[in-house]
């Protein structure tokens, strides 16, 4: 009588069981397109979506903010470039009486003493200024291409970041939903040990399985606070609120695009192949510049002395022989400069080759694990679960059946999720490798 009570009680328990086991698995996501962004509640924390993310970090990352200074400074480098030699003024004053002061008068002055005005100009011969600025201007390119660089590798790192504060949301998910579903099996276990059909090592097991998933659950909480301090570092602290949070969800968005069509975007749109590029040609401008230093400046004076009461101008001509000195120590150096240069982009624009090819394969690779996923294993692992916990409270399995299986769903459920992420990460990887988020 006392069996048989156990086994009613248990069986009126079962249909909140299997209700409870529905909301153990959380919606997936859909097979194509993103999530719609839900609307925030009044008084809810700020939630920012994956573009949202980049632009507050390209606006306010203040790691990108120093390395924008550069083409400020690279643009006052061409204001110097461009400045002219300044005039210079020269004077002087002879044959003053200073050891004899009684001999001082105006007509001493006049008739006596001796001034000199002068002034003077140098002319840079060789063009000197305009290769003086047109260097300084390639280098102003090449400091931009890097400077795009920067904000290339800026909006993966971010992008990255912001699938890892998904993936630690959906993880804290699937926690709180096994702590929730699971109570409902201990709640059970709990009334088949007062009624006497299970034995109290059973219920321990069964707890302790329980503590298992509290467990799990406390860590995913700290996993997602770290994530959303580590992203917020990325976009800059005082852009966000102290609560802020992101909207969206693990997403899985096929990529269709040819391997060879991807190399030739990543040729046009790489910003640090184009400042390799932009190297050669400041290498080049560097060597003109050299040359054009080479030639010597004409130095021109215009004297007015006046002398024992007679004025007079003279003109005053130098020039350096280029004997010893024609500069060819810095024009060998910046013709060795542009080899070195030359090779640099060659091996960036192999590299760029190499990038590409190395996302993209990680990519398909992704996309084949993502589609054994959701191809049935993660629907099989959930029916699994389901038919074994059903058998369970019948008596048909074992604990250790009902416990293992339960292990194997929540095994399967955070490989599949790793797997979005893993898939997320690589589509991000392919647009940075190719310079462009917009892929074919």
């Amino acid at each position: 009588m006392k069996k048989g009570l156990a086994w009613a009680t248990a069986l009126l328990a079962l249909p909140g069981c299997l209700a409870a086991q529905q909301k153990r698995m959380p919606p997936l996501p859909p097979p194509t397109g993103p999530a719609a962004a839900p609307e925030p509640a009044p008084g809810a924390a700020a939630k920012i979506s994956l573009e949202e993310a980049i632009r507050l970090a390209l606006q306010h990352n203040h790691a990108l903010q120093a390395a924008r200074t550069t083409i400020q400074q690279n643009q006052a480098q061409e204001t110097t470039a461009n400045l002219r030699p300044n005039p210079t003024l020269s004077w002087d004053s002879q044959f003053f009486p200073l050891f004899s002061p009684g001999q001082f008068s105006a007509d001493y002055i006049a008739n006596q003493a001796q001034f000199d005005v002068g002034i003077g100009y140098l002319f840079e011969r060789g063009k000197k200024r305009q290769h003086r600025l047109q260097a300084a201007r390639d280098q102003t390119a090449v400091t931009t291409s890097q400077v795009d660089d920067n904000q290339r590798t800026l909006i993966f790192n971010t992008s990255q970041q912001f699938i890892a504060v998904l993936l630690a949301e959906s993880t804290l998910q699937l926690a709180q939903q096994d702590v929730a579903s699971f109570q409902e099996t201990v709640n059970i276990s709990e009334a088949r040990f007062k009624a006497g059909d299970m034995s109290e090592g059973d219920l321990l097991k069964i707890k302790l399985q329980l503590l298992q998933f509290q467990s799990d659950l406390a860590t995913a909480k700290v996993a997602k606070v770290q994530a959303l301090a580590a992203l917020r570092q990325f976009l800059g602290f005082e852009s966000v609120s102290d609560d802020f949070d992101v909207q969206g969800e693990l997403d899985y968005q096929p990529v269709h695009g040819a391997i060879e069509d991807l190399k030739g975007l990543a040729a046009r749109n790489r910003p640090d192949l184009r400042a390799a590029q932009q190297a050669v040609t400041a290498a080049r401008s560097q060597e003109a510049l050299m040359q054009a230093n080479g030639k010597k400046d004409l130095g021109v004076t215009f004297d007015y002395t006046h002398t024992a009461g007679i004025n007079s101008g003279a003109f005053f001509f130098n020039i350096d022989l280029p004997i010893f000195d024609r500069n060819q120590g810095e024009i060998a150096r910046t013709r060795y400069a542009i080899v070195q240069a030359e090779q640099q982009a060659i091996e960036t624009a192999q590299q760029v080759n190499t990038d590409v090819t190395d996302a993209y394969g990680a990519l398909r690779s992704n996309d084949e694990i993502i589609q054994l996923y959701r191809g049935g294993y993660v629907d099989e692992a959930k029916q699994s679960l389901e038919i074994t916990e059903y058998s369970y409270h019948r008596g048909s399995a074992s604990l250790l059946d009902f416990l293992d299986a339960e292990r194997t769903y929540r095994a399967n459920q955070l490989a599949y999720r790793q797997a979005l992420a893993s898939y997320m990460t690589a589509v991000e990887q392919l647009r940075q490798a190719v310079g462009t988020r917009s892929l074919p």
